[in-house]
């Protein structure tokens, strides 16, 4: 498959979101990246429903939500109506993971597990099968800005290979650190889908940015 570009909404001008919103929209991005923080699980807090609602009224891309929250269960019917086509819970917050995982697709999103990097890929070995995505961070979620964990490539490989002939449709997501230097590295170890939220939002052209990202053929090494 062709890789995805997620732009990270944390990392846009909420002083004008509107305006990056139809950015996004007009540019080659595939999903919007929308980080849920609640100040517990992570040492930051982001934005909530309203929010979300607002991105859905003006977004013509599916939500992609990110939740680092703890006891998600709680929410993910609330965030499918607020209008997340993907949702994403952590492994570390999520004391029955396989019944949260098949929670999530029974509301009819794409179900998505995030490991923190600290966190071995080998815990998924017994869910690889039931998880329509993994998103990997490759730096300590929290705040944006932060630099990427080298460690990241050799995660991916081997999430790759634990996927191999179980869950070949398996997405890969990077979260943390995406650019331009690195994104062919992290496609051709086996990732499918590049969140970028800096890199993209505090570029001179965003637009062209993104298209440089989507670009696989200008970023994979033969």
């Amino acid at each position: 498959m062709n890789h995805l570009i997620a732009p990270s909404v944390l990392a846009a001008d909420f002083g004008n979101l509107q305006r990056d919103i139809e950015m996004v929209n007009s540019s080659k991005a595939d999903w919007f990246h929308v980080d849920i923080m609640d100040g517990v699980f992570v040492p930051n807090i982001s934005f909530g429903f309203p929010v979300i609602a607002a991105l859905q009224k003006h977004a013509s891309k599916p939500l992609d939500v990110h939740l680092m929250i703890v006891d998600p269960d709680r929410y993910l019917e609330q965030f499918k109506n607020a209008g997340a086509a993907t949702i994403t819970v952590h492994y570390e917050a999520c004391t029955h993971l396989h019944r949260t995982i098949h929670a999530i697709k029974d509301l009819g999103c794409i179900a998505g597990v995030a490991l923190n990097p600290h966190t071995p890929v080998s815990v998924l070995e017994d869910i690889i099968t039931d998880v329509n995505m993994v998103l990997l961070m490759s730096v300590n979620p929290g705040f944006g800005g932060q630099k990427f964990i080298e460690n990241t490539y050799k995660k991916i490989r081997s999430l790759r290979a634990l996927a191999a002939g179980r869950n070949d449709d398996l997405l890969i997501e990077i979260d943390g650190g995406v650019n331009s230097n690195n994104a062919g590295a992290l496609l051709n170890a086996g990732a499918n889908v590049l969140v970028a939220g800096n890199f993209v939002f505090s570029a001179a052209d965003p637009v062209e940015v993104i298209k440089d990202l989507k670009e696989a053929s200008n970023l994979i090494q033969a």
